[in-house]
């Protein structure tokens, strides 16, 4: 069976959009607000929100990407690497963070991302942000911003491809 194309690049856009538009609301504007784009799909999502943010706000919103490798409870060996650049260390105390994630699947990622973040700082809020929902949490947690929810079975798996990596803005559905 083929990929089952979910999104489009005119809807994936749509969604960032949406996604924009949700967090201005939340946040009362873009004052105080830093976004956080997990590596490497995130990080791409989180500019492209910023971008937009700028465009409707009149005013710089930071971005910084974040390699959640060393957080995550799966991973056997665990070192003090924040997964950082220093170019893109950016403080976050007391901002209200927007963490950005292409798929939300099982919660670990966002997990160790937490986990990377309060190592960072400790930040006034911090929300989640992501493309997609497709379901099969093992750990409570849940997106304050999604960009479409997608039933998905457990041995399916989501694509996400996005231009500046791939070549093409798509969701899509892999059997």
């Amino acid at each position: 069976m083929a990929n089952k194309v979910v999104l489009d690049s005119a809807s994936l856009q749509r969604a960032l959009t949406r996604i924009t538009y949700e967090i201005l609301e939340r946040n009362k504007g873009g004052q105080g607000l830093v976004l956080v784009g997990i590596k490497t799909r995130g990080e791409y999502l989180a500019h492209r929100i910023a971008n937009r943010l700028e465009q409707l706000e009149k005013e710089t919103i930071p971005v910084m990407a974040i390699d959640v490798t060393n957080y995550r409870d799966d991973v056997l060996a665990h070192g003090d690497h924040l997964g950082l650049d220093e170019k893109d260390s950016i403080n976050i105390v007391d901002k209200n963070i927007v963490l950005v994630d292409d798929v939300l699947f099982t919660g670990r990622t966002i997990r160790a991302a937490l986990d990377a973040l309060i190592h960072i700082g400790r930040p006034k809020s911090i929300s989640l942000a992501v493309l997609v929902d497709r379901g099969h949490r093992e750990l409570p947690i849940r997106a304050d911003f999604v960009g479409k929810n997608i039933p998905t079975a457990q041995n399916e798996k989501i694509q996400v491809s996005v231009e500046e990596i791939d070549g093409k803005d798509a969701v899509e559905i892999i059997h």
